[in-house]
């Protein structure tokens, strides 16, 4: 369009427009605690962060984890009828000594993940830490690649409906600024939907660098504005692109803007201002994949 964060903006109010002139082992199975340990974790969750574990919840979310890195997890709660779905992390959490607990209060479930959506599963997790561009840039292969400078994004549903496209889509990575204090919480990751663990996060350092070091490795920023851009649709774009995403009301600097090597929007019948910030991550990533398929 940019460890704990301050609280988000609310819901649905991140966008990629405007600017804001400016230059984020244990047993098979436990007993239970006391109902007061559930709140306890309740409240730990709704914080997001935990030092260096994440509480997450939701099936996908989870079995995502598992899926690419079961040794982070540390600790799995379930509801009874999620044991049969669960059985090959439930036999490697045994065979690997990291406890589990069946737990049969809904409420309980609800109390662990701080949300209703916990979908029968919630885990801690250890949190990955985000890369420096450096190695990131090391590590990518030659040929087309596309990444999401996220300028002001703060909103946890939007980060993970933005996850989830970027990995549909195959995005390399997340590119945050040195300042910014986004970081993935359970909700984002349940939004996410799994797409979490298949998009880096990567950390900048000033501006200027980054571009410079975006720009050797043949990378095209590309700030994304509401309107006076070049339309999105009428043209080739890059194949080593970086779409710069700002956050709606306060934007992305009109330094960075003016420091990005193209202006882009999103035609539309102007019967609202802009796309959300995840929708309009969404249009200019089938853009950029149509672009490699035609």
């Amino acid at each position: 369009m940019a460890r704990r964060p301050p609280p988000p903006p609310g819901p649905g109010r991140d966008t990629p427009w405007g600017a804001r002139g400016r230059d984020t082992a244990g047993p098979a199975r436990e007993s239970r605690p006391p109902r007061d340990a559930g709140r306890a974790d309740g409240d730990a969750a709704a914080a997001s962060v935990r030092g260096t574990e994440l509480r997450l919840h939701g099936m996908n979310a989870v079995r995502a984890v598992f899926a690419r890195r079961p040794q982070a997890i540390r600790k799995l709660y379930l509801a009874p009828e999620r044991i049969p779905q669960l059985q090959p992390m439930l036999k490697w959490c045994v065979a690997n000594r990291i406890g589990y607990r069946v737990v049969e209060d809904v409420e309980e479930l609800r109390r662990l993940s701080a949300s209703t959506h916990h979908e029968g599963i919630v885990a801690d997790v250890l949190r990955e830490a985000p890369q420096s561009l450096a190695d990131w840039l090391a590590s990518l292969p030659e040929g087309p690649c596309c990444a999401l400078w996220l300028d002001g994004v703060g909103n946890p549903h939007n980060l993970g409906a933005i996850l989830r496209s970027s990995a549909h889509f195959g995005v390399a990575g997340l590119l945050l600024p040195g300042d910014s204090t986004l970081a993935l919480s359970g909700a984002a990751a349940r939004v996410a939907e799994g797409g979490a663990e298949a998009v880096p996060l990567v950390r900048l350092a000033a501006p200027a660098d980054a571009m410079a070091q975006l720009r050797a490795a043949g990378f095209t920023l590309a700030a994304t504005v509401v309107r006076g851009g070049d339309d999105l649709f009428a043209g080739a774009l890059s194949a080593r692109l970086v779409y710069v995403l700002g956050a709606e009301g306060q934007g992305m600097g009109e330094t960075l803007v003016g420091d990005c090597d193209l202006r882009l929007s999103i035609p539309g019948t102007g019967a609202v201002e802009s796309l959300n910030v995840a929708s309009a991550t969404a249009v200019f990533l089938a853009s950029w994949t149509r672009c490699r398929r035609s």
